[in-house]
This record gives C-alpha cells, sequence and structure tokens, in this order.
C-alpha cells in the first residue's frame, strides 16, 4: 500500500459531476444517491484535495428560482471557506436539458443559442465570484448525426460568435477568465465540432481574442480517436494552449470510459506524467495548473468506493510521479537517451547564422553523405521502453 499522501501544493482538483455521478447510464438506473455538494467539498478536502469544479447544474438544479439557487451557493461557498478548497475551473451544461438537443451555441434554432449565451454568462458570474480562473467549454451537442442538417461552415461561424461573445462579455466585466475549449470526436453527439486538440487550436485562431482561449484536453477523448495524449499534450504545451487537463483512464478507441486515472493505458499515463512533472526548461513542471479528474467511480460502488476511487486517482498520479523521478535519474535511462540520440533532437538543425545558401554548398549534408551507413545503427527504443516498464513495476 503506497503511503504517498497528496496535498494542497500537488493541485488536484475533482468536478462535482464526477464524484457525485448516480451511475445512471443509458442501460440502467442509478444506482447510488445523489450527493450533497457540501458533503463532495468536505470529503475531497479530507482526503487531501485542493478544489472542485462543476457545471452550473451540478451545484444548483436546472429551473431553480433564484432563492433556492442563492441557498445553494451559500451553502456551497461557507463549505469551501470552511475547509480552503478552490474553484479553479467551472464550466456550464449545454447538454442535458432537451432544449439542447440539437446544440447549444451551434444549434439551428437562434433561440436557443440565444438562451445558451445567457446561460453561461449567468453561470460566469458566479465563477468570477468564487475566484476561477478558466472556464471550460465543452461541446458535447455541438455536432450532428445527420450531416445534411447541419451546415458545418455556418455552425463554425456561431460558434466562434458565441466564444467571441463569452469573451467580450468576461473582459467587459474584468473577469478576467480563460477559456478552454474541451475536444471530443463523439458521444453523445454522433460527430462533435472540433473533436481533438488539433482541431482546437486550429479553431482557436479564428477567435476575436484568440488569447483567451486554450485547450482542456482529456485523456479519453483523444484515444477514443486511436490518438497518442501525450503528444497532444506536448504541442499543446508548445503552443502555450494547455490552460486546463482532465485526467481519467480509458481502454483504446470505443466509448467514453471515465476510467481512474492510469486505469487504462498505463505506459501513456506514465509518459504523460513524466512530461507534465519533468518536461519543463529546467527539468521541472512543464505545467502548472490543476491536475484536474474528470472520471465516473464505478457503477458497480457504493458510497465507499466513490471516495476509494477518489483517493486512488490522486495516488496513481503520485505514484507515476514518484516512478518517472527515478526513471529520469536513473543512470542506465540517461545511457539509453544517449545512445539513442534524443537529446541530439534538441540541437537546431541548422547552424547558428547557418545561411540557405551555406547548407546548400555543405556536401556533408547530401552529396558526401553515407545513408547507407547512417542507417545501420539502431536508435536502442526497446532497451528504453523496457527501463520504463521495470521502473513503473518498481523494479528498479
Amino acid at each position: 500500500m503506497s503511503t504517498l499522501q497528496p496535498t494542497r501544493e500537488d493541485k488536484f482538483s475533482f468536478g462535482l459531476w464526477t464524484v457525485g455521478w448516480p451511475a445512471r447510464d443509458p442501460f440502467g438506473d442509478a444506482t447510488r444517491p445523489p450527493l450533497d455538494a457540501v458533503e463532495a467539498v468536505e470529503r475531497l478536502s479530507d482526503l487531501g484535495a485542493y478544489g472542485i469544479t462543476f457545471h452550473d447544474d451540478d451545484l444548483v438544479p436546472f429551473g431553480s428560482d433564484d432563492t433556492t439557487r442563492e441557498q445553494h451557493i451559500k451553502a456551497f461557498r461557507a463549505a469551501l471557506e470552511r475547509t480552503g478548497l478552490v474553484v479553479p475551473m467551472v464550466t456550464t451544461n449545454l447538454f442535458t436539458h432537451p432544449v439542447f438537443k440539437e446544440g447549444g451555441l451551434t444549434s439551428n434554432r437562434r433561440d436557443v443559442r440565444r438562451y445558451a449565451l445567457r446561460k453561461v454568462m449567468r453561470n460566469m458570474d458566479l465563477a468570477a465570484e468564487l475566484g476561477a480562473q478558466t472556464y471550460v467549454v465543452w461541446g458535447g451537442r455541438e455536432g450532428s448525426e445527420v450531416t445534411s442538417a447541419k451546415d458545418v461552415r455556418a455552425a463554425l461561424d456561431r460558434y466562434r460568435e458565441g466564444l467571441d461573445t463569452l469573451a467580450e462579455y468576461s473582459e467587459s466585466r474584468g473577469y478576467g477568465l480563460r477559456f478552454a475549449l474541451e475536444p471530443k470526436p463523439n458521444e453523445p453527439r454522433g460527430d462533435i465540432f472540433l473533436p481533438t486538440v488539433g482541431h482546437a487550436i486550429a479553431f482557436i485562431e479564428k477567435l476575436e481574442h484568440s488569447e483567451l482561449f486554450g485547450v482542456n484536453p482529456e485523456v479519453g477523448h483523444e484515444q477514443m480517436s486511436n490518438l497518442n495524449f501525450t503528444h497532444g499534450i506536448a504541442q499543446a504545451l508548445w503552443q502555450g494552449k494547455l490552460f486546463h487537463i482532465d485526467l481519467n483512464g480509458q481502454k483504446g478507441p470505443k466509448f467514453d470510459q471515465d476510467l481512474i486515472f492510469g486505469h487504462g493505458d498505463i505506459l501513456d499515463a506514465f509518459a504523460l506524467v513524466d512530461l507534465l512533472e519533468n518536461g519543463g526548461p529546467d527539468g521541472g513542471r512543464a505545467y502548472d495548473g490543476p491536475r484536474h479528474f474528470d472520471y465516473k467511480p464505478l457503477r458497480t460502488e457504493d458510497a465507499d468506493g466513490v471516495w476509494a476511487s477518489a483517493a486512488a486517482n490522486m495516488q496513481t498520479y503520485l505514484l507515476l510521479k514518484e516512478r518517472a523521478r527515478a526513471y529520469r535519474a536513473d543512470p542506465e535511462v540517461q545511457e539509453a537517451l544517449a545512445a539513442s540520440s534524443a537529446q541530439e533532437l534538441t540541437t537546431p538543425t541548422r547552424g547558428q547564422g547557418e545561411s540557405l545558401e551555406d547548407l546548400l554548398a555543405d556536401r556533408s549534408a547530401f552529396e558526401d553523405f553515407d545513408a547507407d551507413a547512417a542507417g545501420r545503427p539502431g536508435y536502442g527504443y526497446v532497451r528504453l521502453s523496457q527501463l520504463a516498464v521495470e521502473h513503473l513495476l518498481g523494479a528498479r
């Protein structure tokens, strides 16, 4: 049993919808009772988390009057103050109520789009009040099942218009929020707009306030498309667009499983933690934001199992962080990295001050280059991979 204990400095956060999931799915009724938001705050604080996030409808049931809404918010705020938990991120539910069955910000109906904007703005007020710095936008219903029923170019215009409006609202009110788009390829819609990290980053460049927008990639969402999540995170970091991250587990390209972090592709989870914790320019953290767990406690579990699963997310992350640190410090790993020429990748291909004409005149770069000889040596990647497995399994 691991003795690693999470602290607030680890910046572990959970969505209220995660531990609060009653385990209802398309094929079965709920197996757990609803969870009060105050209890969620208190239990997560006891486990060592530092933050909690929510959709508007997680905290205040849809359709509540103003008095009821304020009662829920007051109790939640009091729990935050008692425990010291923070709200680093907030988001809006534009997917559960039937009004959003054809989309929110990209619905074919103009009145629905206007309602969606106002619903988000109202929750942005609360986000700012609670000190949130990031606002996640997940377009779960922004897409189609019938391609001919959706003018995709017009939908992207409306998506851009909606996000530009939200950024304008935040700036006009002095909220200073940063927005993180959350990609997903499908589910609940057959095909969702901005399905991957790459799609989302490309779209951001068309926004009026592109500097305010980044991405919130989720492990399972990228792996549903059979993509390498660590590659996606590396690119988001490279482009300065990793504003938030959702951690969970996934076993290949199937439905969104939302497993405990690491309870899927453990080698990719190891590589991800290594990147986040050790991939910075100085060998330190490459990302300093929340380590946010967007998972679902298994439907088989009772209330005790919910909190055991929350703890398991943090424990797995800390174990992987410890193993990644040992991997980096292992002399054999350093030797294997040198043998693979991995460190040479940081050396620019063109020399300092080398002109295009200099490159063309360098016979060693082409005319005298022995491609056959250069193609003979191996890179030793098997050794690197095996060393990672041995560190993961505690053999080193």
